[in-house]
Parts: structure tokens; sequence; C-alpha cells
């Protein structure tokens, strides 16, 4: 009987060191800070829906090229707490601070409209510019980060 706590705390540190060398890997092969994201909107469904989990891979000047219509993106907002993460239905060119930048046209599967203007340091422009997109989503698992997500939500965190 006195063994079996050790077992139990044992079992706990190995999980533990498990899941943070999953995420470290994670960040390390898919270059990203934030590889596993929970969804807390229901603005892509039926795609995604608030718990699921997502697998993202980071986005850079070097890939942006590999960004195409009807991927999935995440992008971060001035104004907004979280990233935003959205279908892209067009993609256009802007010009900003006399720069030609490709620009996402996004919106929600659950939306019926592209998300509003971005606003830039030259302006707002009427889709997401390529240096505000930090990720592409790669696959979903459903449901895995509900309770997570609800227990945040409870103690006012989200």
């Amino acid at each position: 009987m006195e063994d079996s706590w050790k077992k139990d705390l044992t079992w706990l540190v190995t999980a533990l060191l498990l899941v943070f060398a999953l995420q470290w890997g994670l960040k390390l092969a898919l270059h990203t800070d934030s590889p596993l994201v929970i969804v807390v909107s229901g603005s892509m469904e039926p795609v995604f829906y608030r718990g699921d989990v997502v697998l993202l891979k980071g986005v850079s000047e070097e890939n942006i090229d590999e960004v195409k219509v009807n991927d999935v993106i995440v992008y971060k907002r001035p104004g907004y707490e979280y990233p935003i993460i959205h279908r892209v239905r067009a993609i256009e060119t802007v010009e900003l601070g006399g720069k030609v930048e490709k620009c996402f046209v996004t919106w929600g599967d659950n939306n019926w409209a592209p998300d509003p203007a971005y606003p830039t340091p030259y302006g707002t422009v009427p889709c997401v510019p390529a240096y505000a997109v930090e990720d592409r989503a790669l696959i979903v698992f459903p449901k895995i980060g509900l309770i997570p997500l609800v227990i945040r939500e409870r103690l006012g965190l989200g």
C-alpha cells in the first residue's frame, strides 16, 4: 500500500513530461508557438466546434505562398484578445506603405459575411494582410479540449 502513492506519482510525473515533450516537439517540427489550440467560438461550425483541438503549422514570409483559397488560417487582429481561425475565401494584393502584399479575404464557415476591414498602420484594408497570418490548420481533434475550455470559462480565464 505504501508504494501505491509512489507509483501514482511516478505515473503523473511521466505523463506530464510526455505532454511537455510532445508540445515542445510539435512547436519545433511545425514552426509555431501554439501547435495545438482549442476552438472557443462557433464561427467555424460545422468544420470546427467549440472544444475541438486544432493542430497548426506556422506561416511565415518563407511559406506564405503555401496558403491557398479554402485553407483555414489563424491570424491576430488588433483589439482582439484571441487569434481568429477562419477560412480563406479569396487572395488579393494590397499596397501597404508602398509595398505590395498578399491579403486574405476570410470568414468563418458559420458566418454570413467576410471578416471586417483590417486596421493597419497605413489605413484599413478589406482583407487580412500576410504579415498578420500566424498559422494554417492541419488537423482537427473533435471535442478533446471541451473540458479545459469549460474549466477556463468557469474560472473566468477566457
